[in-house]
């Protein structure tokens, strides 16, 4: 019997140091468009920051598996952390002296965006070496409350601190990544399998494992329009409110409440995952989500068509925390960084090209025939998930290890 998954010493030395990272995240993006806005009143500009920071993370998404599996993954997240320390002390100091120039901002913005992934990628890929098989839902599960704990408090936080202090929400992300050094150093267990050093590490090798593995294949299918269909039909909602001159106030709790519903959903996700195991549980949340996303078509004028979308983000961790945890289990330790980097470039490659698609669609067809397209998206996945033979293979599995072995 394996113990609880919160008394893994090294499991939440990492959790906790990333809840404050992510925390940190969240407090200084917001704090970066504020700052840019001040000093230029130029919305582009500030816009241009965020934009860069999300092209520099996509960029950096594939390069990132490479290196996670060629080097020491806790000496590379150790790296990651000195850099992003470096870069918010350089950005606090130069707020603080009134030195702190637009090419700056930008630079500390994509720095903390390139290290960030590549931090990232190092953290999933070293989940299996920290966490007993059977537990990895958990610990995603763990993961993805995390995250949504920190969209929901980062940017009220960060514009807190920003009106006590320019200066102050980037100190703040700086200590954070103090922190997590100190926490990260800490950990005593080993982040990798031993491996030959003089075996190259190619990025092919991990594509290829993902292509021709019937399961890896079926969660890119899965969570890429998954991901797709909810950043589309939460900003259609968003274009549509704001049309219909709905307050920015109001407009804002729409993305409040769908973060409550993911961090809802990140607390329900092990009790789900244990009771109707992966195979029921992924085909149930598909749709579910086609059925609730296309709900919200009825409700663009009000901010009613937010409870939808919470619903649909509260199955969302269920999902993520069975399918990625199977992923961790079923992918051999030499080749984690490579397949966790691979699968989330095609997922949120997708992510970034919802708004896009969501502003054009709404704009030629209207807000409830842009969200049926993006409900139509996810029913291409559902359909995947119900007949498709790569969901199929892990019915008949009782125990995760059974599933490692076999790799």
């Amino acid at each position: 019997m394996n113990a609880s998954l919160w008394r893994n010493r090294e499991f939440n030395l990492l959790w906790t140091s990333q809840t404050l990272s992510d925390l940190g995240d969240g407090v200084a993006t917001l704090a970066l468009a504020l700052l840019v806005l001040v000093q230029t009143g130029d919305p582009v500009s500030a816009g241009l920051v965020g934009t860069l920071a999300s092209v520099a993370r996509l960029v950096c998404r594939l390069p990132a598996g490479v290196i996670a599996d060629r080097f020491d993954r806790r000496r590379l997240m150790l790296a990651c952390d000195c850099v992003r320390l470096l870069a918010f002390t350089v950005l606090t100091v130069a707020v603080v002296t009134g030195r702190a120039s637009l090419p700056l901002i930008i630079a500390a913005a994509v720095f903390d965006a390139a290290f960030g992934a590549l931090f990232g990628t190092a953290e999933d890929a070293s989940l299996r070496s920290i966490v007993p098989i059977e537990q990895l839902p958990d610990a995603v599960a763990r993961n993805e409350a995390r995250s949504y704990g920190a969209m929901l408090a980062g940017p009220p936080l960060g514009g807190l601190l920003f009106s006590v202090g320019h200066a102050v929400p980037f100190l703040g992300n700086a200590v954070s990544y103090l922190v997590s050094l100190v926490m990260v150093g800490a950990i005593r267990k080993p982040l990798q399998a031993p491996r030959d050093k003089d075996v190259p590490v190619r990025f092919a090798e991990g594509l290829r494992f993902v292509l021709t593995h019937p399961f890896l294949r079926m969660l890119m299918l899965i969570a890429a329009p998954l991901n797709f269909a909810i950043g589309g039909v939460v900003f259609a909602v968003v274009v549509a409110l704001q049309s219909g001159g709905t307050a920015p106030a109001v407009i804002g709790l729409v993305e409040t409440v769908v973060a409550v519903g993911g961090l809802l959903g990140a607390v329900a996700a092990p009790r789900l995952q244990r009771r109707l195991g992966l195979t029921v549980l992924v085909r149930v949340i598909c749709w579910l989500a086609v059925v609730l996303l296309a709900s919200a078509a009825l409700l663009t004028s009000s901010v009613a068509a937010a409870v939808p979308l919470a619903l649909t983000v509260f199955l969302g961790p269920a999902g993520n925390a069975a399918l990625f945890g199977y992923q961790a289990a079923i992918t051999p330790d030499h080749l984690q960084g490579r397949v966790v980097s691979v699968i989330m470039m095609a997922a949120t490659s997708m992510a970034a090209l919802a708004p896009v698609v969501a502003g054009s669609l709404v704009a030629a067809f209207g807000a409830p025939t842009a969200i049926l397209v993006f409900a139509g998206s996810v029913a291409v996945s559902a359909l995947g998930a119900t007949f498709g033979t790569g969901l199929s293979r892990t019915a008949g599995e009782n125990r995760w290890s059974a599933a490692a072995e076999r790799c």
